[in-house]
């Protein structure tokens, strides 16, 4: 008697997922805005780390060998290009990142600007001695794609999700777990603080300086932790 043996087949799993990226947009000639982005990023250590980046060419006319060449430029500058927005499907080739569209835009970067002399230049914004910066208190998990910025502190009453990201030009207070990106002293405040109550980071940074999650002491993995800045350089130590 023959039996007949059944194979089930498993089907595949496709999920939707959102994902925070950075927009970019060149303008030329591309020459004077590598300078500028190289300035901005030796300021900003870290800061895309990690981070996938989307070029937007909307408002510009741009050829393949000029885009490749961007591109290029960028990937030595350890930015990885994950799509282009704007482009014409004829302009990206296999050996260039897809065409991406559709995004929806969470906020805007600042970036402090230099002046002629090198040095950066006071935002408008910037409060003098009697002002105090204004705080955050967020009373709801920051869920996997977020990206929330402030000009003061950050207090978070839960946790922080992989794939988000909080920054503040002050220091970080998550009575969560952090899980996502933590990014303290955006502007140069040295003596800002990142405290967490479970740290399962992907990334932490002060004032430029940072850890991934690859250099976290493992032994703080898990625990309450803290970080700051010493001769700048950035220690991490439990938080008692």
């Amino acid at each position: 008697m023959m039996s007949k043996v059944l194979t089930t087949t498993q089907p595949i799993s496709i999920n939707g997922r959102s994902f925070l990226a950075f927009a970019l947009s060149p303008e030329f000639p591309f020459e004077n805005w590598l300078a500028r982005f190289d300035d901005m990023a030796a300021r900003s250590v870290g800061f895309f780390l990690q981070r996938p980046v989307v070029l937007d060419i909307t408002k510009i006319e741009v050829d393949r060998a000029q885009l490749k060449g961007l591109i290029d430029q960028l990937g030595k500058r350890k930015v990885r290009v994950m799509g282009v927005e704007g482009a014409s499907p004829s302009l990206l080739t296999s050996d260039l990142p897809p065409a991406m569209s559709g995004g929806l835009q969470v906020s805007n970067i600042e970036t402090p600007e230099m002046n002629s002399n090198n040095t950066a230049e006071r935002s408008r914004r910037e409060p003098v001695a009697d002002d105090v910066k204004p705080s955050l208190l967020v009373t709801e998990p920051v869920r996997s794609g977020q990206s929330l910025i402030s000009e003061g502190d950050i207090t978070i009453v839960g946790s922080v999700a992989s794939g988000a990201e909080v920054v503040a030009n002050g220091s970080l207070h998550i009575y969560g777990t952090l899980r996502g990106r933590a990014l303290a002293g955006a502007t140069g405040e040295t003596s800002s603080r990142i405290f967490c109550r479970k740290l399962e980071a992907e990334l932490v940074a002060i004032s430029g300086c940072y850890m991934t999650s690859e250099q976290l002491e493992s032994g703080l993995i898990g625990h309450a932790a803290q970080f700051w800045l010493e001769n700048d350089t950035l220690k991490a130590g439990a938080l008692s």
